[in-house]
């Protein structure tokens, strides 16, 4: 059970609030954001963590060291920023196993990893956890069928309700050797041009979820991440 956790984010719309530190290193409740995404893989199940990381990532190093209650930490480090794709790609070089999960740095979403990976179906390559919301404009949404098959990802604007990626996922270590793709690109936009391709599948869960990359709800993070973790 390993994961990739995407932690080198500048938080540039949170420097009102955070300054000098990678986003995931953003405290809330007197730790960093990271720690409880920590908490999180760890109940899950998870032993071992890769770390993206780049901007100021040597501050994530100082703080958790290469061990984190049991987990081995391991360090892929963009020398210069890559994309999340990019920064995935670079990531997988250090993945052990045929699958791994894929975890935003920047996000809570309390998803049951065992469950999410007993929905992979051999013809997927990648599998997305959905969070249902309502009443926002803030996330484009992601369409699925019946069978969970993803047939369209929609742009950002006003909706009453939708399913939106919670970026939580579940990938084949070969994501992406079928493509010739750049050394840095977009791991969403990768997502949109080869849905089909790699045959992306989606599984929507119900679970407590908040993105910090916005300074209202990071500040609603110091209220709601410890009663959830």
């Amino acid at each position: 059970m390993e994961a990739i956790v995407l932690a080198g984010g500048l938080g540039t719309r949170l420097r009102s609030v955070v300054s000098e530190l990678p986003k995931p290193m953003a405290p809330v409740g007197g730790k960093p954001f990271l720690e409880y995404i920590f908490q999180y893989l760890k109940k899950n199940g998870i032993e071992r963590i890769v770390l993206s990381v780049g901007y100021k990532w040597e501050s994530i190093r100082d703080y958790f060291g290469e061990e984190y209650e049991g987990m081995a930490l391991i360090y892929s480090v963009e020398d210069e920023p890559l994309g999340t794709g990019g920064a995935i790609k670079k990531a997988f070089e250090s993945v052990k196993s045929e699958n791994v999960f894929i975890i935003n740095g920047d996000t809570f979403f309390d998803v049951p990893l065992q469950t999410l990976n007993d929905q992979l179906n051999p013809d997927s390559k990648l599998l997305l956890s959905l969070k249902r919301m309502h009443r926002f404009d803030r996330y484009g949404c992601v369409e699925s069928d019946s069978t969970g098959k993803v047939t369209a990802f929609t742009e950002k604007g006003y909706r009453e309700s939708g399913n939106i990626n919670g970026g939580v996922y579940l990938a084949s270590a070969d994501l992406f050797e079928s493509f010739d793709l750049d050394e840095k690109f977009s791991f969403e936009a990768f997502m949109e041009e080869y849905f089909d391709a790699l045959g992306v599948r989606a599984v929507v869960f119900d679970g407590y979820f908040i993105d910090i990359g916005i300074p209202e709800d990071y500040s609603r993070a110091e209220d709601e991440l410890k009663e959830h973790v």
